[in-house]
């Protein structure tokens, strides 16, 4: 049963479990409780709604109400309750405003295997979260809003333009995405492209983005495996699987 049940839903319910904590700590503190060892039902209505009401006011600071291009909630915040933190790339000196989780190992990937293999980067190249007024809702660039999204080199890689990747570098990228299994577009591939922009193209609830995160993290504890580790894109094997999901994401 457990299975069957969205990422959305489980974010829900944790929620509301965190709320209940509260309630019970708070009844437990409350002087009709410590008296008779029996909760105050009036104590305990009280309780509910004022952790309801926390729950409520967070997500009013947090949440702008909208939702992303790929269907993730964007937020007003980040390093502030919300789902949206700045967080270092290992292996880069890079700091990136990204969503937390599964969405942070991906993208991180990401970032790591450009910086590696494409080219070096330094602070300031990589721009992630961004704020929902500034980006235009509608278009791919919402997703930065929702912290599931970056732009590498935005400047150099003009929003509208094609061709600023050598051959050689655009395999590379292909062969990127090719280890992102379709959880990641790329904003070259667009019909307005935006060669900078790199975004999770599934839902929140999609099971793939859970196996491919979980993917890269076991790459990270493998000697020979994952971002660092230089590749072939020309191999074979690599250059067919690049090139059928670039098909699919035509």
């Amino acid at each position: 049963m457990t299975a069957n049940l969205s990422r959305r839903t489980v974010l829900r319910r944790a929620a509301l479990i965190a709320a209940g904590a509260t309630v019970g700590s708070q009844v437990l503190a409350t002087p009709g409780y410590a008296a008779s060892g029996k909760p105050d039902p009036a104590a305990l209505r009280k309780a509910l709604k004022t952790a309801q009401q926390k729950v409520k006011d967070r997500e009013a600071h947090v949440l702008s109400g909208a939702r992303s291009k790929n269907g993730w909630d964007m937020e007003k915040v980040v390093d502030d309750r919300g789902n949206v933190y700045t967080r270092s790339v290992s292996g880069t000196p890079l700091d990136v405003q990204v969503r937390m989780g599964d969405v942070e190992t991906i993208l991180a990937h990401v970032i790591s295997r450009f910086h590696y293999e494409i080219d070096t980067l330094r602070k300031g190249d990589v721009v992630g979260w961004r704020r929902p007024g500034s980006v235009r809702k509608g278009l791919p660039e919402s997703n930065q809003a929702s912290g599931t999204a970056v732009q590498i080199r935005p400047g150099s890689y003009p929003s509208g333009l094609r061709g600023g990747f050598y051959p050689l570098e655009e395999l590379t990228i292909r062969d990127i995405l090719a280890d992102a299994e379709g959880v990641v577009r790329w904003g070259g591939d667009d019909r307005a492209p935006d060669e900078s922009l790199f975004y999770i193209d599934v839902r929140p609830d999609d099971a793939r983005l859970t196996k491919v995160a979980e993917k890269i993290r076991t790459w990270t504890f493998t000697p020979g495996q994952g971002s660092g580790v230089l590749v072939d894109p020309l191999q074979s094997q690599r250059r067919k699987a690049a090139e059928r999901l670039a098909s699919q994401q035509a």
